[in-house]
């Protein structure tokens, strides 16, 4: 069903539409009974060049629902591939639509995705739904991301299906409008490497090198440039999750992106208490996914995507793999480059010295010691506070603050300078999982939005310090129960 939606502002173009069809399935959504808009976000709206007013009407509520095709889209589920813990599978949008790629005012191009909008030859069985729950999460998450300054999809809308759907017990359906970079990821690639078409793969690295490093088109050497460049983001991205204390959960091959965002917000969450053992996906039984693995399994995730350009990188197999594992072996440096250079500003440091990484180690091996918590132990410092906790008060932590503040003192900025880097540097506050739960069960359960509406009027300034922001600071009661998320589906 096709009808004209031209007020909202969508101006779509479908570039991957017009890849080799083994990249894609045409599929459209499947209607949906009663949608009803939860949450429309107006700030990306006006960045995409939509009227948010016009977005609130009942054409553009059936365009979120997937009962209405806005002109000019063309909707399609892609085709992907992934080593899911470890393990190589053939995947696909088995509940994901991409209706096409909306042209911003800005000269952007953005992929705009219904998820949750009904099954598709990916579905592998399921519903190709969502339920509300989740799609709430995906939606406070990913902005609290990009508020963060965390390379990250994000959220234009939710809205309610009218239907349920059926896991452990009956929940409400809905349907997230996600927006993205592009959906290509490293998935993408491993599925045009095992299918074994080099002409198909050429076009899909071309395809992702004038979309996303156009920089690199002329480069002689583009494909070895297009390793190099998705290596450079990765490690750059991952150290800002480790820096915020961020836990993605299920770092599936299929979840990275090649433009460099964080992206599917299934069983995440951010960190109270530090500790790199911390897991909360409850899939993830063995700990892969694991905070303090985070790094590593970037690398080993980049080293999957090596593997599917090794046809590209040299005619000679023994040559290209030689060529692959030179890049990789150059991903841990920059992340750890990235890292530190982030854990200095927290410190509110500077400049380089050879002891300060020691002195960040030391410091966070007390964390881990005596269970500080990772947010507020920052902010505690940017705002020159000792808390009163089990570590403020300990003989080795007097011992490190005085190390620290003459680490301060041998460079030249000005305590306002230190204090205003560290701030810029350590949010105030995080969507913590305590508060995400109460805002999702309130909204679900209660049909009540105001405590997520508080949540991300809050979550939307992370760096302000204002003492609104004071409540959302406090940690959970404590409880023998570890934490436990989902992934979704």
């Amino acid at each position: 069903m096709t009808k004209n939606v031209t007020e909202p502002g969508w101006n779509f173009d479908n570039s991957y539409a017009r890849l080799p069809k083994a990249f894609f399935t045409d599929t459209k959504p499947s209607p949906v009974s009663d949608p009803n808009l939860v949450i429309l976000n107006g700030s990306l709206a006006a960045a995409l060049g939509l009227n948010a007013e016009a977005l609130q009407t009942e054409d553009s509520l059936a365009v979120f629902a997937g009962n209405i095709i806005p002109d000019g889209a063309s909707p399609l589920a892609q085709a992907y591939a992934g080593h899911q813990f470890g393990h190589f599978t053939m995947l696909g949008d088995g509940r994901a639509i991409l209706l096409g790629e909306q042209m911003t005012p800005s000269g952007e191009r953005l992929d705009i995705q219904l998820k949750g909008a009904g099954r598709t030859p990916f579905s592998r069985g399921g519903d190709g739904r969502a339920a509300l729950g989740p799609m709430l999460r995906e939606y406070i998450i990913s902005e609290a991301m990009h508020t963060l300054g965390i390379p990250t999809t994000r959220s234009l809308a939710v809205v309610t299906t009218g239907e349920p759907v059926y896991r452990e017990t009956a929940l409400p359906g809905a349907i997230l409008t996600r927006v993205a970079a592009s959906h290509i990821r490293v998935g993408t690639f491993q599925y045009a490497a095992g299918k074994g078409n080099v002409d198909d793969l050429r076009t899909l690295a071309d395809y992702t090198i004038d979309r996303h490093y156009p920089e690199i088109e002329k480069d002689d050497h583009r494909y070895l440039a297009l390793l190099r460049e998705v290596i450079k983001r990765q490690a750059a991205l991952i150290a800002k999750w480790q820096l915020v204390g961020f836990i993605h959960g299920v770092m599936n091959t299929d979840n990275m992106a090649i433009s460099g965002e964080s992206i599917d917000y299934g069983p995440c969450a951010f960190m109270d208490t530090y500790d790199p053992a911390t897991v909360f996906s409850s899939i993830d039984r063995e700990g892969r996914y694991a905070y303090g693995n985070q790094p590593p399994i970037g690398g080993w995730n980049l080293a999957r995507f090596a593997e599917t350009l090794l046809p590209l990188l040299h005619d000679n197999e023994e040559q290209a793999v030689e060529i692959a594992q030179y890049e990789i072996s150059d991903y841990m440096g920059q992340y750890r480059s990235n890292w530190l250079e982030g854990m200095r500003t927290k410190l509110g440091i500077f400049n380089e010295e050879a002891e300060d990484g020691a002195l960040i180690e030391d410091l966070l091996n007390m964390m881990k010691i005596h269970r500080a918590d990772y947010t507020n132990t920052f902010r505690a410092l940017t705002m020159s506070k000792q808390e009163d906790t089990a570590m403020f008060g300990t003989p080795e932590f007097t011992k490190w603050f005085e190390r620290w503040q003459a680490r301060l003192e041998r460079q030249n900025q000005s305590k306002d300078d230190v204090q205003q880097l560290m701030q810029n540097s350590n949010p105030s506050v995080i969507p913590r999982n305590h508060r995400v739960e109460e805002a999702l069960t309130a909204a679900v359960e209660e049909g009540d939005l105001t405590v997520m509406e508080r949540l991300l009027k809050v979550l939307a300034t992370p760096y302000a310090y204002t003492t609104e922001q004071d409540e959302y600071c406090t940690l959970p009661a404590q409880t023998n129960l570890p934490y436990r998320t989902f992934c979704g589906t």
